[in-house]
């Protein structure tokens, strides 16, 4: 087999349409969350570095906002280390808004694995699914994305075949939210909303676009409390005619589902607020 000097992957973005905090174990909240990438992403770019050196560089949306040792260092590091193999240059130009609870850090760390495997030629699976759950609660699941019910910290996923395409418009506010707030957050509001996983996962294939009226995200009114422009994009999202709205993760972004790429296109045009606000389908 040929050596590879240089890959390219692209790392995909996730939207959480139901999100569901079943309690507290360890000191981590327990998830139950319907979950899917979309076409929004990173392109990640790795090139071998016989010497061992491992390297990255950030490029684009948010880059500057991202300090320190990231996830995608971490995340080259311990590929590097775990299979030992050489180190690698990498490059990755972004797309993902960072605090948007579109899973950005932990898109550019599976990207990192994926682009390294390819790399390197490495088919462990189940060693790379143990070193990207260790990165953070989502890694394990954008490793191959898709629809998926994810559960406990997020490590447990469950793929979900025959889903339907869904189109959203995407919303993001200028200002994100911090992941451990918002938990810290729901904590201390002591919201309790009843489970909505299992009837959304349910009625999705039968239904498509309309099922979304079955989404709901337990960490909404947290989100809300530390991000006052929340509640106000989700009110404009309502005005746009949607089958559902929500927020996805801890926020800050929101979305409004439609049923065609052209109705989704149609309420882009008459969107009015300052988030940004881009069409994006899910993918597979």
């Amino acid at each position: 087999m040929a050596k590879m000097e240089t890959v390219s992957v692209s790392a995909y973005a996730k939207v959480n349409f139901t999100l569901d905090i079943l309690g507290v174990r360890d000191g981590y909240h327990l998830l139950d969350s319907l979950v899917c990438t979309v076409d929004l992403c990173d392109e990640v770019t790795a090139r071998r570095c016989p010497d061992g050196h491992v390297g990255v560089l950030m490029r684009g949306e948010g880059a500057g906002q991202i300090s320190g040792r990231s996830n995608a260092l971490r995340a080259a590091e311990a590929f590097c280390a775990a299979f030992g193999t050489g180190g690698a240059e990498i490059v990755i130009d972004r797309r993902i808004p960072v605090g948007a609870g579109l899973g950005s850090s932990s898109a550019d760390a599976a990207g990192v694995l994926n682009a390294l495997a390819r790399l390197y030629f490495v088919t462990d699976t189940v060693r790379l699914k143990s070193i990207a759950d260790a990165l953070g609660s989502d890694t394990g699941y954008l490793l191959t994305g898709g629809w998926a019910r994810i559960g406990g910290r997020g490590e447990c996923v469950e793929r979900i075949p025959g889903m339907p395409r869904l189109y959203l418009l995407l919303l993001c506010p200028a200002s994100g939210v911090a992941t451990a707030q918002c938990f810290a957050e729901y904590d201390r509001r002591g919201e309790r909303l009843s489970p909505c996983t299992q009837r959304a996962a349910k009625r999705l294939p039968g239904e498509g676009a309309a099922a979304a009226r079955f989404f709901a995200n337990a960490l909404t009114g947290a989100a809300c409390a530390l991000n006052g422009d929340i509640a106000g994009t989700l009110a404009q999202a309502r005005e746009l005619s949607p089958f559902g709205v929500g927020m996805t993760g801890s926020g800050s972004a929101c979305y409004a589902v439609f049923d065609s790429e052209e109705a989704c296109l149609r309420a882009r045009e008459r969107y009015a607020g300052n988030a940004a606000a881009v069409c994006v389908h899910t993918v597979e």
